[in-house]
């Protein structure tokens, strides 16, 4: 039996796939809860942006609105189905959980920073007004749907289809959309601006980082498994796919940072996405498609040693105490 063999296994002894019950057991140390998350210190940071700083952060908080909740639609609709190992169902279900808190997260942060009911009303419905936002979720719907008639995976075909819409959540949505998004808030922070959402970040941060880990777990057992359907069509399927999100993503830049944001250009933020797209291209052991730097200190430096070394101490703060050490830096 392979992973992706349809059926439903049960069976977690002896268990196939050790390490999805690692990466399971690694989630539950990193439990946190919106409630110690406090945004209401950002309120005064709020009242000192520009309008295109303001812009910005409107923008960035409208993506956040519906972001996660289409991740987890095509978690339940096309992974979880598909995944015939238990251990490896222990670890999307608590992905699922994991979506639900940030939705809850960013649900916090629009009532927070947005006062006004009608124009939270807009946010929540962004990928609808919202044009760069618009084509950001098109982009997801159509992989969603490319699978979505799919009730087992019969033919090589079929297993192909399914592992463009794995790699394309791990890495154009989770591993590229967000990050871009966690790249304007660090640049915030790195200028003494919105701490309660970067604090916040921080913990988004590491759950997705997570979940593109465990993806992409996924997709090294199956190509284990079943070398033959990653071949060269696959692989130029893939940087495809990822060429068309860096597009997505940095049409979402030049809106938000079309009205002039000092230390912030849309040219420097294409490269940071082009940047990000190589790091995933070569976690799934394809070549670089651009070849670019990341542009940015504040990502390189401040934020990678903060959280390495928050993985390195107990934090007594929070719910559960996390030990170990992660390493991000391929990640950025």
């Amino acid at each position: 039996m392979t992973l992706l063999d349809p059926g439903m296994d049960l069976t977690l002894r002896p268990m196939r796939y050790p390490a999805f019950f690692d990466r399971f057991r690694d989630a539950i140390k990193n439990t946190w809860t919106v409630e110690e998350v406090d945004l209401h210190t950002d309120l005064a940071d709020l009242a000192k942006l520009s309008p295109a700083e303001r812009h910005l952060v409107s923008r960035l908080v409208a993506f956040f609105a519906t972001g996660d909740t289409i991740v987890a639609n095509n978690l339940v609709l096309n992974l979880y189905q598909h995944v015939n190992s238990p251990e490896g169902r222990l670890y999307l279900s608590r992905q699922l959980f994991e979506e639900a808190v940030h939705v809850q997260f960013y649900l916090n942060l629009l009532d927070t920073y947005v006062p006004d009911e009608q124009e939270r009303f807009e946010a929540f419905a962004a990928v609808e007004n919202i044009p760069s936002i618009r084509r950001k979720a098109e982009f997801c719907f159509q992989w969603i749907d490319s699978v979505f008639a799919l009730r087992e995976l019969k033919t090589r075909d079929d297993r192909r289809a399914f592992l463009l819409n794995l790699i394309c959540f791990a890495a154009c949505i989770e591993g590229l959309f967000f990050y871009g998004a966690f790249a304007y808030v660090y640049f915030l922070r790195s200028r003494g601006l919105l701490h309660g959402l970067a604090s916040g970040t921080n913990w988004v941060f590491r759950d997705e980082s997570m979940h593109m880990a465990f993806a992409f777990d996924v997709v090294d057992v199956v190509r284990a498994e079943e070398p033959d359907l990653f071949d060269d069509e696959m692989a130029a399927s893939v940087r495809r796919m990822l060429a068309e999100a860096v597009d997505c993503e940095a049409q979402f830049a030049e809106d938000l940072l079309g009205g002039g944001v000092p230390g912030l250009s849309a040219t420097d933020m294409r490269t940071y996405l082009e940047h990000v797209a190589d790091r995933r291209l070569a976690q799934l052991g394809l070549p670089e498609l651009y070849g670019a730097k990341n542009p940015f200190d504040f990502m390189a430096l401040q934020d990678v040693q903060e959280l390495s070394n928050f993985f390195e101490r107990k934090v007594s703060a929070y719910q559960v105490g996390v030990t170990g050490s992660v390493t991000f830096d391929d990640d950025f």
